[in-house]
């Protein structure tokens, strides 16, 4: 379901883990209430593909727009469709359609990582290295944005993900691929 001329994606799942940790040299962010979806680029071609393979281009045009004015002309996103209420917290009900009374965001694609850009393979670069390139591929857009990291100690980072009520964290190794 990928593009021509692009690598199809195996898309990676976190690991429950029970209670929380610290490890050094891994990063903490944001775990998002949304859809998971990969967004390939090729040239003029955008494609926003669901982990179980469901095209969701026509269902988010803005964002699919969003992505094909990104200025490399290749590239493949992991990330997250989400809403987000006021308070900033991803609200995965407003997908399918948001209260007339409540104030949220458009779809926004939260991208966790740069799998590709530039017509180059970075799957196998470590996520520190993806990281760069992700944050300078989307710089300044305001539809599509980098996972927010949370503080650099695990024990830290899951007592703001409590105080503010986000949906949870993700620990990942930045050494690993």
């Amino acid at each position: 379901m990928g593009s021509p001329n692009l690598p199809i994606v195996a898309l990676m799942q976190p690991t429950l883990v029970s209670k929380p940790f610290h490890r050094p040299g891994w990063v903490y962010e944001e775990k998002y209430d949304g859809w998971r979806v990969v967004a390939y680029k090729n040239a003029e071609r955008v494609r926003l593909v669901s982990r179980n393979g469901r095209d969701l281009t026509p269902r988010f045009r803005e964002l699919a727009a969003a992505v094909g004015v990104l200025p490399a002309r290749s590239l493949i996103l992991d990330g997250e469709i989400a809403v987000f209420d006021t308070a900033l917290i991803s609200r995965f009900e407003w997908l399918r359609g948001q209260p007339k009374d409540e104030t949220a965001t458009p779809p926004m694609l939260i991208a966790f990582d740069c799998l590709y850009a530039r017509r180059k393979d970075l799957r196998e670069r470590p996520l520190g290295v993806r990281r760069h390139v992700l944050e300078a591929e989307v710089d300044g857009h305001r539809l599509i944005l980098p996972a927010r990291r949370l503080a650099d100690d695990g024990l830290a980072a899951w007592e703001e993900v409590l105080e503010r009520g986000y949906e949870g964290l993700v620990a990942k190794d930045l050494a690993s691929p």
